[in-house]
């Protein structure tokens, strides 16, 4: 098997450095990751500025891919269009330090580079690890129980370019109570801005760390991560309204050419 592993905290995470072993127990793997942190980045990707790309060795002075001055979904691009050898089996985006649910799947790096991956029809995994700050996460048993459930998915043969979005709870609270499929929760989160003032009376802002979901819908991601489940949510990157596009076809257009 041949894997391509990616994530958004950057080719020297400890997150990506746990798994890079883990998943070698598949098969051979590259990794092509930001060079620099890019949390929180979403799918965006780089135009105007060169993406620098610089070879990354082991302890033992062996290559393990390259690291790109650029943000995931560039990672990716790059790695299927111009520096892998061969083309993947499956991209593996992760580990991320931090959950990944709810709607904070609009905003993940990480999950970004999954759907890159499927955009380019290759089955693609977003694997995080939820953490109680400022405890370390516990990366060595999060990667392992990540690499078990990438394996799995394999062994299933899912449709060419799937998606999944794996979430590991809490180690420090939870043993994992096993895996469950479950939807992402589209309850909005809570969150908040620390107003200050600098030195010369400018207003800026920073944002809390700490947020919640205080209402999420029962039997979804953030729930059932909550309860010490692991979690695995299969997405799409379709985000045509069906529905509407049904009601608004009955709509009568006007347009006026003066």
């Amino acid at each position: 098997m041949r894997i391509l592993l990616t994530n958004d905290d950057g080719i020297y995470a400890p997150g990506l450095r746990a798994l890079l072993p883990e998943l070698r127990r598949l098969g051979e793997v590259l990794v092509v990751a930001p060079a620099t942190e890019q949390s929180a980045v979403g799918h965006s990707v780089t135009l105007t500025n060169p993406l620098i790309v610089q070879e990354v060795l082991d302890d033992e002075r062996k290559s393990i891919g390259w690291a790109v001055e650029g943000r995931p979904a560039d990672c990716v691009k790059l790695a299927l269009r111009e520096l892998l050898p061969w083309r993947p089996d499956v991209v593996v985006s992760g580990l991320n330090a931090g959950s990944n649910a709810g709607i904070n799947v609009l905003y993940s790096g990480t999950v970004a580079a999954a759907v890159e991956g499927a955009f380019f029809r290759v089955t693609s995994v977003a694997c995080s690890l939820e953490y109680s700050k400022p405890t370390p996460p516990d990366f060595a048993r999060g990667a392992a129980y990540a690499r078990q459930i990438v394996e799995q998915i394999l062994a299933r043969k899912p449709a060419v370019g799937s998606l999944f979005n794996v979430n590991i709870p809490d180690l420090e609270r939870h043993t994992p109570r096993g895996v469950r499929m479950v939807p992402q929760n589209m309850a909005a989160y809570e969150e908040s801005y620390d107003r200050r003032t600098d030195p010369r009376g400018r207003v800026y802002f920073w944002s809390n760390p700490e947020f919640g979901c205080p209402d999420p819908h029962p039997d979804s991601d953030v729930t059932a991560l909550k309860e010490g489940w692991i979690t695995v949510t299969p997405l799409q990157f379709n985000l045509t309204h069906e529905a509407m596009l049904h009601e608004i076809g009955e709509w009568q257009w006007r347009l006026s050419l003066e």
